[in-house]
Protein backbone atom coordinates (compact mmCIF):
# COMPACT_ATOMS: atom_id res chain seq x y z
CA UNK A 1 0.00 0.00 0.00
CA UNK A 2 1.14 3.56 -0.70
CA UNK A 3 0.16 6.62 1.34
CA UNK A 4 -0.33 9.48 -1.10
CA UNK A 5 -1.80 12.29 0.96
CA UNK A 6 -3.51 13.44 4.13
CA UNK A 7 -7.07 14.69 3.59
CA UNK A 8 -9.11 17.05 5.74
CA UNK A 9 -12.55 15.67 6.57
CA UNK A 10 -15.37 18.07 7.51
CA UNK A 11 -18.92 16.98 8.23
CA UNK A 12 -18.12 13.48 6.97
CA UNK A 13 -16.94 14.65 3.52
CA UNK A 14 -13.50 15.21 2.12
CA UNK A 15 -12.67 18.91 1.90
CA UNK A 16 -10.52 19.03 -1.25
CA UNK A 17 -10.77 19.45 -5.03
CA UNK A 18 -9.26 16.16 -6.11
CA UNK A 19 -12.00 13.61 -5.48
CA UNK A 20 -11.62 9.87 -5.20
CA UNK A 21 -11.41 7.18 -7.87
CA UNK A 22 -13.30 4.58 -5.86
CA UNK A 23 -10.19 2.45 -5.27
CA UNK A 24 -8.97 4.16 -2.13
CA UNK A 25 -9.89 3.73 1.47
CA UNK A 26 -9.17 5.50 4.73
CA UNK A 27 -6.41 3.90 6.77
CA UNK A 28 -6.96 6.00 9.88
CA UNK A 29 -9.14 8.90 10.93
CA UNK A 30 -7.68 11.09 13.65
CA UNK A 31 -9.79 12.65 16.43
CA UNK A 32 -11.88 15.69 15.53
CA UNK A 33 -10.39 19.12 16.10
CA UNK A 34 -12.43 21.67 18.11
CA UNK A 35 -14.84 23.69 15.93
CA UNK A 36 -13.67 27.17 14.97
CA UNK A 37 -15.83 30.23 14.51
CA UNK A 38 -18.23 29.53 11.65
CA UNK A 39 -16.53 26.22 10.76
CA UNK A 40 -17.51 22.59 11.50
CA UNK A 41 -15.18 20.24 13.39
CA UNK A 42 -12.42 18.83 11.20
CA UNK A 43 -10.70 15.46 11.19
CA UNK A 44 -7.52 14.38 9.42
CA UNK A 45 -7.64 11.15 7.45
CA UNK A 46 -4.73 9.37 5.79
CA UNK A 47 -5.80 8.27 2.32
CA UNK A 48 -4.21 5.09 1.02
CA UNK A 49 -4.16 3.74 -2.54
CA UNK A 50 -3.21 0.21 -3.57
CA UNK A 51 0.04 -0.02 -5.54
CA UNK A 52 -1.83 -0.90 -8.72
CA UNK A 53 -4.24 2.02 -8.36
CA UNK A 54 -3.75 5.14 -10.42
CA UNK A 55 -5.40 7.25 -7.73
CA UNK A 56 -7.09 10.54 -8.61
CA UNK A 57 -6.27 11.89 -12.11
CA UNK A 58 -4.16 14.71 -10.64
CA UNK A 59 -1.75 12.29 -8.99
CA UNK A 60 1.03 10.23 -10.51
CA UNK A 61 1.82 6.99 -8.75
CA UNK A 62 5.55 7.13 -7.90
CA UNK A 63 5.70 3.39 -8.54
CA UNK A 64 4.78 4.02 -12.18
CA UNK A 65 6.88 7.09 -13.02
CA UNK A 66 9.60 6.67 -15.63
CA UNK A 67 13.14 7.65 -14.73
CA UNK A 68 14.80 10.42 -16.74
CA UNK A 69 17.53 9.75 -19.26
CA UNK A 70 20.91 10.75 -17.85
CA UNK A 71 23.34 12.57 -20.15
CA UNK A 72 27.01 12.40 -19.14
CA UNK A 73 29.89 14.63 -20.12
CA UNK A 74 33.36 15.16 -18.70
CA UNK A 75 36.93 16.14 -19.37
CA UNK A 76 39.94 13.90 -18.72
CA UNK A 77 39.95 14.68 -14.98
CA UNK A 78 36.47 13.26 -14.49
CA UNK A 79 36.74 10.27 -16.81
CA UNK A 80 37.19 7.56 -14.15
CA UNK A 81 34.43 8.91 -11.92
CA UNK A 82 32.11 9.24 -14.92
CA UNK A 83 32.59 5.59 -15.77
CA UNK A 84 31.90 4.57 -12.18
CA UNK A 85 28.73 6.68 -12.01
CA UNK A 86 27.47 5.31 -15.31
CA UNK A 87 27.64 1.77 -13.94
CA UNK A 88 26.05 2.85 -10.67
CA UNK A 89 23.07 4.54 -12.34
CA UNK A 90 22.61 1.79 -14.92
CA UNK A 91 22.05 -0.63 -12.05
CA UNK A 92 19.46 1.82 -10.67
CA UNK A 93 17.49 1.50 -13.90
CA UNK A 94 18.44 4.77 -15.60
CA UNK A 95 19.05 5.07 -19.33
CA UNK A 96 22.49 6.53 -20.03
CA UNK A 97 23.86 8.62 -22.90
CA UNK A 98 27.60 9.35 -22.77
CA UNK A 99 29.00 12.32 -24.70
CA UNK A 100 32.59 11.68 -23.57
CA UNK A 101 35.41 12.14 -22.93
CA UNK A 102 36.32 8.51 -23.47
CA UNK A 103 39.82 8.40 -21.99
CA UNK A 104 42.14 10.24 -19.61
CA UNK A 105 43.90 11.96 -22.49
CA UNK A 106 43.90 15.74 -21.99
CA UNK A 107 40.92 17.44 -23.69
CA UNK A 108 39.01 20.74 -23.65
CA UNK A 109 35.92 20.33 -21.49
CA UNK A 110 33.57 22.62 -23.49
CA UNK A 111 33.67 20.08 -26.33
CA UNK A 112 32.02 17.46 -24.10
CA UNK A 113 29.91 19.61 -21.78
CA UNK A 114 28.11 21.62 -24.44
CA UNK A 115 26.40 18.54 -26.01
CA UNK A 116 25.08 17.52 -22.58
CA UNK A 117 23.64 20.96 -21.93
CA UNK A 118 21.97 21.11 -25.34
CA UNK A 119 20.50 17.63 -24.90
CA UNK A 120 19.01 18.51 -21.51
CA UNK A 121 17.62 21.80 -22.82
CA UNK A 122 15.98 19.94 -25.69
CA UNK A 123 14.29 17.42 -23.36
CA UNK A 124 13.83 19.25 -20.02
CA UNK A 125 11.07 17.03 -18.65
CA UNK A 126 12.62 13.67 -19.53
CA UNK A 127 16.31 14.09 -18.87
CA UNK A 128 19.00 15.28 -16.48
CA UNK A 129 22.69 15.93 -17.00
CA UNK A 130 25.72 14.95 -14.95
CA UNK A 131 28.96 16.65 -15.90
CA UNK A 132 32.39 16.30 -14.36
CA UNK A 133 35.73 18.06 -14.26
CA UNK A 134 38.59 18.68 -11.88
CA UNK A 135 36.58 21.19 -9.85
CA UNK A 136 33.33 21.17 -11.80
CA UNK A 137 33.38 24.97 -12.01
CA UNK A 138 34.31 25.47 -15.66
CA UNK A 139 31.92 22.71 -16.65
CA UNK A 140 29.02 24.41 -14.87
CA UNK A 141 29.90 27.76 -16.45
CA UNK A 142 29.89 26.13 -19.89
CA UNK A 143 26.57 24.35 -19.33
CA UNK A 144 24.88 27.48 -18.02
CA UNK A 145 25.57 29.28 -21.30
CA UNK A 146 22.80 27.16 -22.84
CA UNK A 147 19.32 28.65 -22.42
CA UNK A 148 17.10 26.54 -20.19
CA UNK A 149 19.98 24.89 -18.35
CA UNK A 150 20.45 25.31 -14.60
CA UNK A 151 23.69 23.63 -13.56
CA UNK A 152 24.65 23.36 -9.90
CA UNK A 153 28.14 22.56 -8.62
CA UNK A 154 29.03 20.04 -5.94
CA UNK A 155 32.56 19.19 -4.82
CA UNK A 156 31.91 18.01 -1.29
CA UNK A 157 30.44 19.65 1.79
CA UNK A 158 26.91 19.66 3.21
CA UNK A 159 24.42 17.52 1.28
CA UNK A 160 21.82 20.22 1.90
CA UNK A 161 23.41 22.09 -1.04
CA UNK A 162 22.31 19.26 -3.35
CA UNK A 163 18.77 19.29 -1.98
CA UNK A 164 18.46 23.07 -2.31
CA UNK A 165 19.69 22.97 -5.90
CA UNK A 166 16.60 20.91 -6.71
CA UNK A 167 14.03 22.34 -4.31
CA UNK A 168 14.86 26.01 -4.91
CA UNK A 169 16.54 26.11 -8.35
CA UNK A 170 15.12 23.07 -10.17
CA UNK A 171 18.70 22.31 -11.27
CA UNK A 172 18.70 20.00 -14.28
CA UNK A 173 22.45 19.45 -14.47
CA UNK A 174 24.78 18.49 -11.63
CA UNK A 175 28.44 19.40 -12.05
CA UNK A 176 30.84 17.34 -9.92
CA UNK A 177 34.40 18.22 -8.94
CA UNK A 178 36.04 14.86 -9.53
CA UNK A 179 39.29 15.81 -7.76
CA UNK A 180 37.42 16.63 -4.56
CA UNK A 181 34.67 13.98 -4.37
CA UNK A 182 35.31 10.27 -3.73
CA UNK A 183 33.35 7.66 -5.66
CA UNK A 184 31.03 6.68 -2.80
CA UNK A 185 30.34 10.30 -1.96
CA UNK A 186 29.60 11.04 -5.61
CA UNK A 187 27.20 8.10 -5.81
CA UNK A 188 25.35 9.31 -2.74
CA UNK A 189 25.23 12.87 -4.05
CA UNK A 190 23.94 11.85 -7.47
CA UNK A 191 21.28 9.56 -6.00
CA UNK A 192 20.08 12.28 -3.65
CA UNK A 193 20.01 14.85 -6.44
CA UNK A 194 18.06 12.62 -8.81
CA UNK A 195 15.53 11.63 -6.17
CA UNK A 196 14.88 15.14 -4.83
CA UNK A 197 11.82 16.66 -6.55
CA UNK A 198 11.20 20.29 -7.37
CA UNK A 199 8.14 21.20 -5.27
CA UNK A 200 7.21 24.04 -7.60
CA UNK A 201 6.66 26.76 -5.01
CA UNK A 202 5.49 29.93 -6.69
CA UNK A 203 8.40 32.09 -5.47
CA UNK A 204 10.94 29.69 -6.94
CA UNK A 205 9.03 29.24 -10.19
CA UNK A 206 8.89 33.03 -10.55
CA UNK A 207 12.64 33.40 -10.04
CA UNK A 208 13.50 30.56 -12.40
CA UNK A 209 11.28 32.12 -15.06
CA UNK A 210 13.24 35.35 -14.72
CA UNK A 211 16.54 33.47 -15.10
CA UNK A 212 15.30 31.67 -18.20
CA UNK A 213 14.15 35.00 -19.62
CA UNK A 214 17.60 36.60 -19.50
Amino acid sequence: MLVLRVAVITSGKENNKNGFDGQNFLLKILPSSPPRRGRPPARLAIVVFPKDSRGPPEYKNPMKQEKPTIFFGTDHAGYKLKEALKGFLSKQGYSIKDFGAFSEESVDYPDFISPVAKAVAKNPSGSRGIILGGSGQGEAITANRVKGVRAAVFYGGPEKIIILSREHNDANILSLGARFVAEKQAQKAVKLWLETPFPGEERHKRRIKKIDGL
